[in-house]
């Protein structure tokens, strides 16, 4: 608890008013994932609304400068590429955070709202084979590996949870579960999980071409891991 309410007291100023945002977001979709849950789950062990208020302003804030027309997220506020993990970041950010929000406070609904428009936009991208490419809207992008494990289980989060409908979302999801085990080795081999940003460029052509990792990788096993407990009930 003490962690937690450590890591979201960077959202207020020293007198404890709200901020205007996360002050390390940097412009990055990854905020939605890396800020938000922290917020909720400070306001869950706290019972304070401060933290549920600064989780929405904050939410609203990413999506006036990350958020694309069509409802998907760019991943950084200088480019207009959906990058897989960096629309996984916000599906699943906004999941777990929906998850330890109060129903009754004002700002429910509308995160509400936005998590299922962005379940709706990034359903019409699944691929045949249950994945989600590197890059969402990019036909000739690989399907990536820890990107559809996000999805998916942003997704599964939110059926069990009620927030969406049960028959059009668990046939995406259990697509999705086939297909990273299709591509998980029983020697912790991954199939293509893309590397990080480092410091690559943020042109559609640098997402495009980024290394897919095939081999053992903490990030893409540690979202497999999730998408498996939470298949389980766990």
């Amino acid at each position: 608890k003490a962690l937690v309410l450590r890591a979201a007291a960077s959202g207020f100023t020293e007198n404890g008013e709200l901020r205007e945002f996360m002050p390390l977001h940097g412009g990055w979709s990854d905020s939605m994932f890396m800020d938000v849950p922290i917020l909720a789950m400070a306001g869950a062990l706290s019972g304070e609304q401060r933290y549920f208020d600064m989780a929405a302003r904050h939410v609203a804030f990413m999506q006036q400068i990350v958020l694309r027309p069509d409802g998907l997220y760019r991943h950084q506020a200088s480019t207009d590429a959906a990058w897989g993990r960096g629309n996984a970041f916000p599906a699943l950010g906004l999941a777990l955070t929906l998850s330890e929000f109060p129903q009754g406070h004002a700002d429910y609904s509308r995160l509400l709202a936005s998590y299922r428009a962005h379940m709706a936009a990034l359903a019409r991208f699944q691929d045949e084979n249950g994945m989600w490419r590197n890059v969402i809207d990019r036909p000739g992008a690989y399907p990536e590996y820890s990107a559809s494990a996000m999805i998916a289980t942003a997704m599964l989060r939110g059926i069990r949870n009620g927030w969406l409908d049960r028959g059009t979302y668990e046939p995406l999801v259990e697509k999705a579960w086939k297909a990273i085990l299709m591509r998980t080795g029983a020697d912790g081999r991954l199939v293509d999980v893309c590397e990080s940003t480092g410091t690559r460029g943020l042109s559609y052509d640098d997402y495009l071409h980024r290394a897919a990792i095939v081999g053992p990788h903490d990030r893409g096993g540690g979202r497999a891991m999730y998408f498996a407990t939470e298949f389980a009930g766990l």
